[in-house]
């Protein structure tokens, strides 16, 4: 075979940046309701940011280091960073007028507004200036610069005004800085006026005579910075409370080196060159100085992630159409408890089409009142602390139940949140452990312990999502719930992995990583290459968020060489290259990207006919295989079988939110070739396993890119 003259990975870095290329394009389609692309907007935005923070500023790091490898696509971190400032700039201009070319008209004529302070009236503007009174004064602390006043820190992503002064006293100019405070809202209400607002800044702008008296106000911008966020855990495993160093980990986080600044259109020149060289940095001698480069002028308006607390106006007609969770049917009578059911037959369900809260809270919840129920166990990476479990799971150990908790301390930008109600837990009893060393614990598992006539049982939930009830209405994620002595016997024994000391290894049903799952994965793939050498049925479909494995991209590349069609559901990053002549002929990558975020992990392998299917907390990633605790697990119940399969068909044949990724890197949009659209989350509304009559679809010879039902 000779290779393709194109390297057969694509840049990880520049696949997650098409990723949210994919979520701007929400923002401009005119198809979405008003306010739900704003929401798309104010997505990008964050996500931006956190890319910036740790993707953009490790390539920075590398550079400075000298000692840089280049990616499997062959590109050094500094062409990477090349080829991601271009495709930022072209999409920041996207943004500039799809905000305020198409969006905020848009808003206005439905009498959504944001109001500049110079267009309110007289007595709109005192109402303006009680505000600013009252609220915004209080906490406002301007900070000079000169040379008996340095130039201030500044936190990460926290908005400021650059404000330029002069002293008509001795005819010096000045500069200082007045951040623009996170505890008030962002969006001032106009008094008076419904839906209308002013952006914060405006209203401290206005008033800033009255913070620098004396001074002459020459003008004011507002600009913003960006700083290396990641933790760097290097010492982990030789640390004595794990604990202690995570938290000096996010005390020294706020002071990692600026990789992006923001500004707003207008700025002078004199201000701009100010902010860049007071915010270069040094690492150990290496420089990671701010350039030309570095700086984005983003139009009037900054810091876009805040218009999500717009886009949640409550106004019917301009959202995406409520609607009430189901509750299967198998818990819908009273008489009968969680643990009936699922000691009756497994329990599988599909958020946020079936209710988080009468499902796994609900399971939760009942343990936690049973008398019966002598522990409960569970890992929580990503959660509300506030929420229905973790007051379930402090009610429980009041009530004597055994509860022992692993909380996930790693989990990126939720620290300290965790580190707070982790310490919450342990105070009303709970046992709470923080995980391994050098290992996040990624796995999303429950297990609960009961005494029953026969014995002990153990009910196991297992799932592709975190147990967040608030993040659980706009994620779509699989759990499924089950007393299997097998899978109850494997979930005990990684409890007392993650809880004890253990060096569990092997397990009777469950797929475990980082001991095994990048083999087992490889080993499937594998087998349905056989099975296609063979001549017998051999298909792959598996769908999740990322694929970056160089090892599974290889098996993948074989099994498509040795017959197997292969269809790929990978919502964001995938740096397996498709359709490439000879290597990946028959492998289809979609995404799919609309009102909920795909978060869902499920693989299916025909198997030669004796169908698999997998549900799992993991991605296909090293750093899912080789640094996470993770877990995987077999499907066995048939039925569920035709769930799942109905459930991949609805996605496989969406014509209205799917886009195909071709052989160059690049995605495009499928359009519906009639009136009726087959989009997959309006149909998952209508029936929570898509409304589709079960079966794994063929594959189009005819149109290999497609796939269809």
């Amino acid at each position: 075979m000779n290779p393709p003259a194109t390297p057969l990975f694509l840049n990880r870095e520049l696949s997650w940046l098409e990723f949210n290329a994919r979520v701007l394009a929400e923002a401009i389609d005119e198809r979405v309701p008003i306010l739900e692309r704003l929401k798309f907007l104010a997505i990008f935005s964050t996500n931006l940011d956190e890319f910036y923070m740790v993707r953009v500023a490790g390539l920075r790091r590398q550079v400075a280091s000298r000692f840089a490898n280049p990616a499997p696509d062959g590109l050094s971190p500094a062409e990477q960073l090349e080829q991601i400032e271009g495709r930022v700039r072209e999409m920041l201009a996207q943004v500039q007028r799809c905000l305020h070319d198409d969006l905020l008209p848009a808003l206005s004529a439905r009498g959504i507004r944001l109001v500049a302070m110079t267009d309110v009236t007289a007595e709109e503007r005192k109402g303006l200036d009680a505000f600013f009174e009252a609220q915004a004064y209080p906490v406002l602390t301007p900070l000079a610069v000169d040379p008996g006043h340095p130039f201030p820190y500044i936190s990460n992503l926290s908005l400021s005004l650059a404000v330029e002064l002069r002293d008509p006293e001795r005819g010096i100019d000045r500069f200082a800085r007045v951040k623009v405070p996170k505890s008030l809202p962002r969006w001032v209400p106009v008094p008076g006026r419904k839906h209308e607002f002013v952006p914060l800044e405006q209203v401290i702008g206005a008033q800033l005579g009255t913070l620098f008296p004396g001074m002459q106000v020459v003008g004011w911008h507002t600009f913003r910075i960006t700083r290396y966020s990641d933790l760097e855990l290097t010492d982990a495993e030789e640390s004595e409370d794990f604990l202690a160093m995570i938290e000096e980990q996010v005390f020294q986080r706020r002071f990692g080196e600026v990789v992006r600044l923001e500004v707003q259109s207008g700025v002078s020149s004199a201000v701009r060159k100010l902010l860049l060289e007071e915010l270069r940095e040094t690492d150990e001698g290496e420089s990671l100085t701010l350039s030309e480069g570095d700086v984005h002028e983003q139009g009037p308006l900054l810091d876009l992630g805040d218009l999500l607390s717009i886009a949640m106006l409550e106004v019917a007609d301009l959202r995406d159409p409520p609607f009430t969770p189901n509750v299967p049917v198998e818990l819908r009578e009273a008489e009968r408890s969680v643990f009936d059911v699922i000691r009756e037959r497994d329990l599988m369900v599909h958020h946020p089409f079936d209710s988080f809260a009468a499902t796994v809270e609900q399971f939760i919840e009942a343990a936690s009142r049973d008398s019966q129920v002598l522990a409960i166990k569970m890992t929580l990476y990503r959660t509300s602390g506030d929420g229905a479990i973790v007051r379930a799971l402090t009610e429980a150990a009041q009530r004597g139940i055994q509860v022992a908790v692993l909380v996930e301390l790693q989990a990126r930008f939720e620290e300290v949140n965790n580190i707070t109600w982790a310490r919450t837990l342990e105070s009303f009893g709970v046992h709470v452990a923080y995980g391994l060393p050098g290992l996040k614990t990624h796995a999303k598992v429950a297990l609960v312990v009961r005494r029953e006539a026969d014995g002990i049982r153990r009910y196991v939930h297992l799932s592709t999502g975190n147990y967040n009830g608030k993040t659980a209405r706009v994620y779509t994620d699989i759990g499924l719930f089950t007393c299997s002595a097998a899978i109850g016997a494997d979930v005990s024994d990684l409890f007392n992995l993650l809880t004890g000391f253990s060096r569990q290894r092997v397990y009777r049903r469950l797929i475990v990583a980082p001991t095994g799952m990048r083999e087992r994965v490889v080993q499937l793939i594998q087998r349905e290459a056989a099975h296609a050498r063979e001549g017998k049925p051999a298909r792959i479909i598996a769908k999740m968020n990322a694929l970056v494995d160089r090892e599974t991209i290889d098996a993948l590349y074989d099994a498509s060489q040795a017959g197997v069609e292969v269809d790929l559901l990978i919502r964001g990053i995938c740096c397996l290259r498709p359709g490439v002549p000879g290597v990946s002929d028959r492998i289809r990558v979609v995404s799919i990207i609309g009102r909920f975020l795909e978060h869902s992990r499920i693989w299916h392998f025909s198997n030669g006919g004796h169908a698999e299917y997998y549900i799992a907390s993991a991605d296909w990633m090293p750093r899912n295989f080789s640094r996470r605790v993770e877990v995987g697990i077999p499907v066995d119940d048939t039925s569920l079988h035709l769930r799942l399969a109905s459930l991949l068909e609805t996605y496989l044949a969406d014509d209205r939110q799917a886009w195909e990724l071709s052989a160059d890197g690049g995605y495009a949009r499928r359009t519906p070739s009639d009136a009726t659209s087959r989009a997959s989350h309006p149909l998952l509304l209508r029936d929570s396993w898509g409304g589709i009559a079960p079966g794994i679809p063929k594959v189009r010879s005819d149109r290999p890119a497609e796939v269809f039902g």
